[in-house]
């Protein structure tokens, strides 16, 4: 395993146990058995660091998937149910690590402008599935009636909600239920 690796794996278990507002570079560090100095040397900062975590040890990596899709290739109601199911996934993944954010303002705003920096943010995926929508409406494959970027926000959206239902109530309609109703407007 390399040094990049530990520093991964120990950042995706502080993260997920602590929040990223309470997993500092030192506690990754240390559950690595490493220098704080070591992190830096494959990290810029704790939100690159967190980047990575959500891209390499994060199961359903939703902005890879969204990236690789190509409009006009494949049935498109069933690449929606892979985009659903995905994002709730990560979505409920990823919630407990960022949740604790919001919890500090002047944390949340730091970690957002780090993300502009490096060019993330939770805006990209809706971006990625708008163009994917824009791309299958241009080969005549959706309706043109819809907004891209509006059934991104709502598919998105209601991934998000789902995944945070299922922290008290169990989660919320079938990945299939909400892609049918949302097949009703696009389609």
């Amino acid at each position: 395993m390399t040094t990049r690796d530990r520093i991964l794996d120990a950042a995706a278990h502080v993260m997920r146990t602590k929040g990223l507002a309470r997993a500092t570079t030192k506690e990754i560090a240390k559950a690595a058995s490493l220098s704080e100095a070591a992190l830096y040397k494959h990290f810029q900062d704790k939100t690159e660091l967190f980047l990575a975590v959500l891209k390499e040890r994060t199961p359903r990596d939703l902005t890879t998937l969204l990236g690789s899709l190509e409009p006009g290739a494949g049935e498109i109601r069933k690449t929606l149910l892979t985009i659903v199911e995905t994002a709730i996934g990560f979505y409920a993944e990823t919630f407990p690590i960022a949740a604790s954010l919001f919890s500090e303002p002047s944390l949340l705003a730091a970690h957002n402008q780090a993300l502009q920096r490096l060019g993330a943010g939770p805006h990209v995926p809706g971006e990625a599935l708008a163009a994917y929508l824009r791309g299958e409406q241009e080969k005549g494959r959706l309706s043109t009636k819809a907004d891209p970027r509006a059934a991104a926000d709502l598919i998105l959206g209601t991934c998000q909600y789902h995944a945070f239902l299922s922290f008290f109530a169990g989660g919320g309609a079938e990945p299939e239920a909400l892609v049918a109703t949302l097949w009703e407007g696009l389609g």
